[in-house]
């Protein structure tokens, strides 16, 4: 573990820009309280998440998660995003393998990307979202992620960023809501 933690720490020194005082690094324990609260002024402007967890923290910790990154915009968390291995529910890893004939095993799943209200328009999204698939291709595996497909802007986000769609198709949640997300891979790096 503590070699993937050392990967993290490199991976996000590279996320840093010379003077845009921004800085991405790998979340730590001590982040989450941060991290939930600027999760709720997300879901309060966009509602994202779409439904809010019971327990927050929790969510943002999901099972298999191989790492988290936080964004700090002078000293202040700005954004978040995590990295997980894929399960048989992931549509975008099956979507992938399809398209790509490989195995599903190979992807890893890109979540719980989020961007502070109040820290929008200096490209920590995609900062974020850089450091996810950097890790990702360090451990061997090709990033995927879905998007709610109300979820505009996130979607326009991942076309400008050359993600290709891998197609779209419908989601079960436990709350027994049935939503349709978009899937997409990252462009190969």
């Amino acid at each position: 573990m503590a070699d993937l933690e050392e990967r993290a720490t490199v991976v996000a020194s590279h996320s840093r820009q010379a003077g845009a005082g921004v800085l991405v690094r790998p979340r730590r324990a001590d982040d989450l309280a941060d991290c939930v609260r600027v999760l709720g002024d997300v879901h309060a402007a966009d509602g994202y998440p779409a439904d809010w967890p019971d327990r927050p923290a929790a969510w943002l910790t999901p099972d298999g998660q191989l790492a988290a990154w936080i964004a700090e915009s002078d000293g202040r968390l700005a954004g978040h995003v995590g990295l997980a291995r894929s399960t048989p529910d992931d549509l975008a890893p099956a979507l992938w393998s399809h398209r790509t004939g490989g195995r599903p095993e190979l992807t890893s799943v890109i979540g719980r990307l989020y961007v502070a209200p109040t820290a929008r328009g200096h490209l920590i999204g995609a900062r974020l979202l850089a450091c996810a698939v950097a890790h990702a291709r360090a451990l061997g595996l090709h990033p995927v992620l879905d998007v709610l497909a109300t979820d505009t802007a996130a979607v326009a986000l991942y076309r400008r960023l050359g993600w290709t769609h891998l197609g779209s198709g419908d989601q079960r949640w436990a709350s027994g809501r049935t939503v349709t997300v978009h899937c997409f891979a990252a462009p190969r790096g």
